[in-house]
């Protein structure tokens, strides 16, 4: 091959404003699509991705969640992009459509004569791949190039990828790609796929990697060297998760393999004016939550939800990992991430009755906050004056051991976080232990247990001598409970600091107070520390 000459039959895509929508809800501005339309000009790329093609129509995205030609037509593609334009469509609106692939097709495409686009790729599962591929074939009859991109391919046996791909054989498909879902596979891992399709399948392949866990360039690279003439890659690896091989880094990759890949400078122009803010603003590329994601086969968007929800720590993140690690985590469901209504099992009856110790007492419910470790010395004096009911929500550990008397843990990703570090923690835990999985009762092991039961039912308190119901499964709504159940003659509350108004942890918090407030049955509850939550407040220092 001569100098500067492109290899014979390669396909280098961007699909940047298709899989980069994931963080923007595919709202692209105007002034950066024409940027990263003129930069894909100057780099030379064989194929620009703009976007999905759907019916679905569930919260607002923008434009390239639909790319539909009226839309494409308002873009002003360059003339050297057009022919080059591709869209993506998820297999499983296919296959789950009431009316048929062939009936979706058809409310999607017009004929490619008519279109900006020229390359239709499909997206899906290894178990709805051969229920797909009968799209191929109206598509090609409308003119079209046609992609299958197969997703999760790791978990699937080299025998049963040779198989599927001899079963595409006999559909008039362009390309077939292998998406590195996870983003787990090493290049070992991408040479034995790539050999496995090889047996079934001699058409084109295509690969689309991820970077969970910093292998998506090196993983595109081998897979080239492997004779496969299609690569994916996004402007700064701006993807779903982690993302993906980085478009910039690519072209350089590919230059130096003695390719003309065009001028990358307007690209490099497009990463200042534009992607920069981008990323600062939604934080793609690997971590070391991507990592270990990776490493054990966990759908990366838990990891980007977590992330992108103040709510969630680095050890929420962890102990959420570490919990799909064991019960699959492949296929991505946002309930999961709310582990509540599924975590606790059977009825909420308990064994422990907290009016046994507390009935007429005073009850101090410590939280996490920092006014605890500040005010330390007038909480002390009122603990040991008072002799209040001490519940220390989780492992917070700002006061003295022996002047609190038990714990209190109900979310699921404390509990799955915790349950090492509470062995090291003198006091009894207050959980719904008959209530909770194996996994986490085998965890807490022999730690002195009171199972104090209970229910998750938004907008509802109720207190029963040996559990409750409770609104969220925010601790502090669990330790209200206890204190009421347990017929106490106030509750107090230190280490509530709370958050600013913009934060949504202040309302979830405000919301299971006001809601408590309500109830018949409530007792008075105060904050004797600072607290930003609408709470009424005494000052430790007066008790």
């Amino acid at each position: 091959m001569k100098s500067n000459e492109k290899i014979p039959g390669m396909n280098f895509l961007d699909c940047t404003l298709r899989d980069g929508g994931y963080y923007n809800n595919w709202d692209f501005s105007s002034e950066l699509v024409a940027d990263y339309l003129a930069a894909m000009v100057a780099l030379d790329v064989d194929y620009v991705e703009v976007g999905f093609r759907t019916l679905e129509n569930k919260g607002f995205k923008g434009g390239f969640a639909f790319s539909s030609d009226t839309f494409l037509i308002s873009l002003n593609i360059p003339k050297k992009l057009q022919g080059k334009v591709g869209v993506m469509v998820n297999g499983s609106e296919l296959i789950e459509h009431v009316n048929g692939i062939e009936y979706v097709i058809g409310k999607l495409f017009t004929k490619a004569e008519n279109s900006q686009v020229s390359l239709v790729r499909i997206a899906c599962h290894i178990h709805q791949f051969e229920d797909c591929l009968p799209a191929a074939t109206y598509l090609k009859k409308m003119g079209y190039r046609v992609g299958f991109n197969l997703m999760q391919i790791a978990d699937c046996d080299n025998k049963e990828i040779t198989r599927l791909a001899k079963e595409a054989g006999r559909y008039p498909i362009d390309v077939l790609y292998f998406a590195d879902s996870m983003g787990s596979l090493l290049p070992a891992g991408i040479v034995t796929i790539i050999q496995a399709f090889r047996r079934g399948w001699s058409g084109e392949l295509g690969v689309h990697t991820h970077d969970n866990m910093g292998n998506a360039l090196t993983n595109t690279l081998t897979a080239l060297d492997e004779g496969v003439k299609w690569l994916d890659a996004t402007v700064t690896g701006m993807g779903r998760g982690p993302g993906n091989a980085k478009t910039e880094y690519l072209a350089i990759e590919l230059k130096n393999r003695e390719q003309n890949r065009g001028n990358i400078s307007p690209l490099l122009e497009l990463i200042r004016n534009h992607f920069s803010a981008l990323l600062k603003q939604y934080c793609w590329g690997s971590n070391a939550h991507y990592y270990l994601a990776g490493k054990y086969k966990i759908h990366p968007s838990y990891v980007q939800e977590m992330l992108n929800d103040s709510r969630y720590d680095h050890e929420d993140i962890l102990a959420v990992i570490d919990h799909l690690k064991s019960r699959g985590g492949k296929q991505f469901n946002l309930n999961t991430l709310e582990l509540a209504r599924h975590f606790f099992v059977g009825e909420p009856k308990g064994k422990w009755i907290p009016s046994d110790v507390i009935s007429g007492r005073e009850v101090l419910v410590l939280g996490p906050g920092p006014s605890v470790k500040k005010h330390q010395v007038a909480i002390r004096a009122y603990i040991q004056s008072n002799q209040p009911y001490v519940i220390a929500l989780n492992t917070m550990t700002d006061i003295e051991e022996s002047l609190i008397d038990v714990r209190a843990a109900c979310h699921p990703v404390r509990l799955l976080a915790d349950s090492n570090r509470y062995f090291d923690l003198p006091q009894p835990l207050i959980t719904p232990f008959h209530m909770l999985p194996n996994d986490v009762r085998s965890g807490l092991g022999k730690k002195q247990v009171f199972d104090f039961g209970l229910a998750v039912d938004a907008g509802k308190f109720e207190f029963q001598p040996s559990y409750c119901i409770v609104p969220s499964m925010l601790v502090v709504a669990y330790a209200l409970a206890i204190a009421t159940a347990g017929q106490a003659k106030l509750i107090y509350l230190a280490g509530f600091d709370g958050y600013s108004a913009a934060d949504p942890r202040k309302k979830e918090t405000d919301d299971i107070i006001h809601l408590y407030e309500k109830q018949a049955d409530s007792l008075p509850v105060l904050s004797i520390t600072p607290s930003l939550y609408d709470i009424p407040n005494i000052s430790v220092y007066s008790l």
